[in-house]
């Protein structure tokens, strides 16, 4: 059932950066940094992470150039070019 349900998901996803690395995230960045932090936004290949306190944003600043590769590895390179990180809890 979860295997039907993720291959419809993917179907109806957008075809767009933002929508390839939010379905990537929890692969590249892993499960507890995905719980604090989710890509929300995304514009001329800078990727916007919104993370639930500062401290999460400055440590994913300084884990960024690592984020970005194995983005790469999992998008294709070049892709993602930045990321932004703001401590700016995601809308629910």
């Amino acid at each position: 059932m979860a295997l039907a349900l993720d291959e419809i998901r993917d179907e109806l996803a957008p075809e767009s950066l933002l929508a390839d690395v939010q379905r990537a995230w929890r692969n590249a960045v892993g499960p507890a940094i995905a719980e604090e932090a989710q890509p929300t936004a995304e514009r001329g290949g800078v990727v916007t992470v919104s993370c639930s306190a500062s401290v999460w944003a400055q440590e994913l600043d300084l884990m960024a150039p690592a984020i970005i590769e194995r983005l790469g590895g999992l998008l294709g390179p070049g892709r993602v070019s930045r990321l932004r990180c703001v401590a700016l809890p995601p809308r629910s």
